[in-house]
């Protein structure tokens, strides 16, 4: 018989052999359940040997195969090389790529019925009162039948019986719509129409491409790339096309645009879909009827039958860093799966991290520009506030500068949003009587006060209490007290200040799910919001033409810490923000609070000037030899005391290969060095581009055999250094 290799969805290091039984059909990147000890498990065959490969062997047979589209060769060669490049054993990769197993399965149907126009032979008034309601819903589910005629299921079923009602079945997961590229998109500038022709034609050449599209907030990128899709879906009738968004919110907000432009809505892909909805998803992506997805950095894996279009918007965002199991990051990852499916991947942003920019001034990706806002819309004025020279009053966190630009904003008719990224009421809770500070137990992480909840939560872990009234450490009561601003508090001060203005918070506390975070959108885009308070959720993707005010309430916070792209985040993340003004008729401006007027990056935001500061950070990491002109990769260990993590991380340490022009630094105690019990040592690896980091890391991990309370992750080119 046939010898099946079949990876399985288990973190195990190399695919295992089993017999193709006589009458089942097998291949590549089928779909199949074998027996791994007593159970029978799911995993995926990456090859077939011929008879002779089980010659002499007791191999145990192939138990089950779906009968669905095998995956693609470029999907496996893409999930081989995710598995080498981030040091991950390839049936953990496989595993991301199938979340919702159950989209192999045959669509799930539900029975309906409807009228057949025949009368029975014996009448009642019940039965009279279903056919006449079955007459006007049309095709119906029997509960549904009976509870809009007012009677029990024995009436439908004896109409059935009398030939007067007939059943007949209906897959529960419809395909969705066909995407129509030809329906008239929005009217583009000079600037967007050159821009939208230089990626019709890199489609058109039917090979791999990359671009850059980068353009300044509110210049079109959306409806520019727009027109790569439309271009992408005419060019070949298989073509499938992935959108990649860093955040769920932007998910929910640009759906009714894809809509309006395309006659429906793409295909979504996200953490806060319902099971079914994730199961359609898949099925119709696996087997190509899904021809738009759009979705979080996770959607990347889905298994396309012929993907031919990649667009990460927003390529900048830390978001698109995954950082618990397997660590990527998907637009590095984007990159590697059009190149391998021949196809185009655009990377869109109006601040591009220093790593695109690098590529693109090396020819790697072709850069198209989008300097200017269409029409009247203009970018907003930004005004630093030095917060030494004019500081809020005692208890506030508003400088007298920003209350009378909020003031005279809503004076005016117009709105204001106000930027703090920080959830809740206050970061930090301490006792007034003792000094304790408020912690999630096993975890160096302060608990966060939600006030309008009335409880303290740990947003590392998600511990959460209802706020004590006495200190748990001296007894005191009533001595807890919030410390720093969080949105909640800021939101306290503008309804003194501004009593008579609509405010609403908006945070992944207060807009949990599609619904809730559509409806404070369209509320804030129709004017029903006057002051919009919230975290990094509102610097994304969102148009609000009555914006004219955005306040920065705390614009030092992200600059802490040893994270090497903290300035790079931070004029990111404030730009994306102030971007939010001005963005119709209406000219906007921007109020950045800080204390550090002076740092290059919050200068380099009051001018404008972007390029200028990416030159000033490009030249300290040249020097420093740090991404993108080196190659980082983290390792964390941790273990239930401290005493087995330190002896471990001895232990890896000493099994560390050496190599030329690399740099090893630790272990040290991680920044946070206790999460859930667990003590966590870090390693840092430094080296040259020219160097295979990912086989360096292999290698190391290879040798090692630690006890097994001690969990070992690796990051090829880490975002967070805690």
């Amino acid at each position: 018989m046939p010898v099946a290799r079949i990876l399985f969805t288990l973190p195990l290091p190399e695919p295992f052999d089993y017999t193709v039984p006589e009458g089942m059909t097998l291949e590549p990147g089928s779909y199949v359940h074998a027996p791994v000890g007593p159970y029978d498990r799911f995993g995926m065959v990456v090859e077939v040997l011929g008879d002779e490969a089980g010659t002499g062997r007791k191999l145990k047979p192939v138990s089950f195969v779906y009968d669905v589209p095998p995956m693609t060769p470029q999907m496996r060669e893409f999930l081989a090389w995710v598995g080498r490049y981030t040091v991950s054993h390839p049936g953990q990769v496989l595993s991301m790529a199938l979340r919702a197993r159950d989209a192999l399965d045959p669509s799930p149907v539900e029975v309906f019925y409807r009228a057949t126009g025949a009368m029975p032979s014996r009448m009642t008034p019940s039965r009279q009162k279903v056919l006449e309601v079955a007459r006007d819903l049309g095709p119906a589910a029997s509960a549904e039948l009976a509870a809009a005629a007012g009677v029990t299921s024995s009436v439908i079923k004896g109409l059935v019986d009398a030939g007067a009602l007939e059943t007949f079945e209906v897959e529960t997961d419809l395909p969705f719509p066909a995407p129509d590229p030809d329906l008239p998109g929005a009217a583009l500038t000079s600037e967007q129409a050159s821009a939208a022709e230089s990626l019709r034609e890199g489609i058109r050449r039917g090979s791999y491409a990359s671009y850059l599209l980068d353009g300044v907030t509110g210049s079109g990128k959306t409806e520019v790339y727009f027109e790569a899709i439309a271009e992408t879906l005419r060019s070949d009738p298989q073509a499938q096309v992935l959108v990649l968004l860093p955040e769920i919110a932007l998910t929910q907000a640009i759906l009714s645009r894809f809509e309006e432009r395309f006659g429906t809505a793409p295909a979504p892909w996200h953490s806060g879909m319902t099971p079914k909805d994730r199961r359609r998803t898949m099925r119709e992506t696996m087997h190509g009827r899904a021809r738009i997805v759009i979705g979080a950095r996770s959607a990347l894996f889905l298994p396309f039958r012929k993907l031919k279009l990649v667009i990460v918007d927003e390529e900048h965002d830390g978001s698109f860093k995954q950082e618990d199991g397997v660590t990527y990051h998907a637009r590095d990852l984007a990159v590697m799966r059009a190149k391998l499916e021949e196809g185009v991947v655009i990377l869109a942003s109006a601040t591009p991290a220093l790593e695109t920019v690098v590529n693109a001034e090396a020819g790697r990706y072709e850069r198209l520009r989008l300097a200017a806002r269409p029409g009247a819309a203009r970018l907003p004025e930004i005004e630093l506030v030095d917060l030494k020279k004019a500081p809020p009053a005692r208890g506030k966190w508003l400088s007298p500068v920003l209350e009378h630009a909020m003031a005279e904003t809503l004076a005016a008719g117009e709105q204001s949003l106000l930027f703090l990224n920080r959830r809740g009421y206050a970061p930090l809770v301490i006792c007034k009587a003792c000094g304790e500070r408020m912690k999630s137990p096993g975890t160096e992480t302060w608990l966060t006060e939600h006030r309008y909840s009335g409880r303290l939560v740990c947003h590392l872990t998600g511990y959460s209490i209802p706020k004590p009234a006495h200190c748990p450490k001296c007894g005191a009561a009533d001595s807890l007290m919030g410390v720093g601003p969080g949105v909640e508090r800021v939101a306290e001060e503008v309804r003194i200040l501004l009593p008579s203005a609509r405010i609403e918070i908006f945070s992944s506390d207060t807009a949990q799910g599609g619904d809730a975070t559509r409806s404070l959108i369209d509320r804030m885009a129709g004017g029903e919001i006057d002051v919009l308070i919230g975290t990094q959720i509102v610097a994304k993707g969102h148009n609000f033409p009555n914006l004219t005010l955005v306040g920065v309430v705390d614009a030092d916070s992200g600059l802490k810490g040893g994270d090497l792209r903290a300035g790079e985040r931070t004029y990111q993340l404030l730009s994306q923000v102030a971007g939010r003004a001005g963005r119709a008729e209406r000219p906007g401006r921007a109020y950045v609070q800080t204390y550090d007027p002076d740092n290059p990056a919050m200068q380099a935001l009051a001018a404008n000037d972007r390029d200028g500061y990416l030159a000033v950070e490009r030249e300290v990491r040249a020097e420093l030899g740090l991404p993108p002109f080196g190659r980082l990769a983290a390792v964390v260990l941790s273990a239930p005391s401290a005493e087995l993590a330190d002896a471990a991380a001895l232990q890896v340490a000493a099994a560390a290969p050496n190599g030329d022009e690399i740099e090893l630094y630790g272990p040290a105690p991680a920044p946070l060095s206790v999460i859930r019990g667990r003590h966590r040592r870090r390693f840092l690896v430094k080296t040259p581009r020219t160097v295979d980091l990912s086989a360096y890391m292999t290698v190391w991990m290879g040798r090692l055999k630690v006890p097994s309370q001690v969990r070992i992750s690796v990051d090829i080119d880490p975002y967070s250094f805690l």
